[in-house]
């Protein structure tokens, strides 16, 4: 096996023309865009919240729809930096062969990567802006304390990002992409706190999903949204940035060998 493919990656702002070339291209369709992030989280967030929330009491101190919404910004912020990177990623590399393209350029295949998660948490931030944005509408949070929700999102989407990446640089094809929501998106939903406390779960269930990089989101956001400070905050940020950085290398070094064949 080549060793060059496990080289620490070689950065620069190069990647910068990159991520404004995909701005480009997405704000043409950005209202679009951008309802369909929001109407799937917030649907979920109102139908269940105010359906099956007036027939449950307070779950840890917070109406059901206000519990709801903190878990609802970060299922929408992976959902959506995890379609960037996975489909649009593929596309760019794969079907219109924009990376290659790009590569003919003195620009590396790094800034390309780098450059692809750091477009992807962009369209996450968004996403997780817009339904901050209902929240506050709702009235379901007053505290100042969810502003610091807005670099959560972004810290989140670059997570399910470079996560995303990974399975870009293995899929044949976009079908391929049906594994990775049907055996880890989905199960990461249910199992991360989004819906009901994690405590609810049995403990051989609780310890998977103290590992699972959606729970420490949700463990982040919960707290900010009841107007008070995570426990443990530097713990949850750290294993946010480590499933970041993990992901971009094992993507890079994917990618390397991928594109070199």
């Amino acid at each position: 096996m080549n060793l060059s493919y496990f080289s620490l990656p070689r950065l620069s702002r190069r990647f910068i023309p990159i991520w404004r070339r995909n701005f480009l291209v997405w704000k043409k369709m950005a209202g679009s865009s951008i309802l369909g992030h929001l109407a799937d989280p917030v649907i979920y967030m109102l139908g269940l919240g105010y359906g099956l929330g007036g027939m449950l009491p307070e779950v840890n101190g917070m109406s059901y729809i206000a519990f709801l919404a903190a878990g609802t910004v970060c299922y929408s912020t992976m959902n959506s930096a995890s379609f960037e990177a996975l489909y649009s990623g593929f596309s760019r590399m794969h079907e219109q062969r924009t990376w290659e393209a790009i590569l003919n350029t003195p620009i590396t295949l790094d800034d390309i990567v780098l450059s692809e998660i750091i477009w992807a948490a962009s369209k996450s931030l968004l996403s997780g802006l817009a339904v901050l944005l209902v929240i506050w509408l709702l009235g379901l949070s007053h505290s100042p304390l969810t502003l610091w929700i807005i670099p959560l999102s972004l810290l989140v989407g670059l997570c399910f990002a470079a996560l995303g990446l990974i399975m870009t640089a293995l899929a044949p094809g976009y079908d391929f992409f049906m594994y990775y929501f049907t055996l880890v998106i989905t199960p990461m939903v249910l199992l991360c706190g989004v819906f009901f406390p994690v405590d609810q779960l049995p403990p051989l269930l609780q310890t998977v999903s103290s590992m699972l990089p959606l729970t420490h989101a949700i463990n982040l956001a919960r707290p900010l949204m009841n107007d008070a400070i995570p426990a443990q905050p530097v713990l949850h940020i750290g294993v946010l940035l480590a499933y970041a950085l993990t992901g971009f290398y094992v993507s890079l070094v994917l990618f390397r060998r991928r594109l070199s064949q």
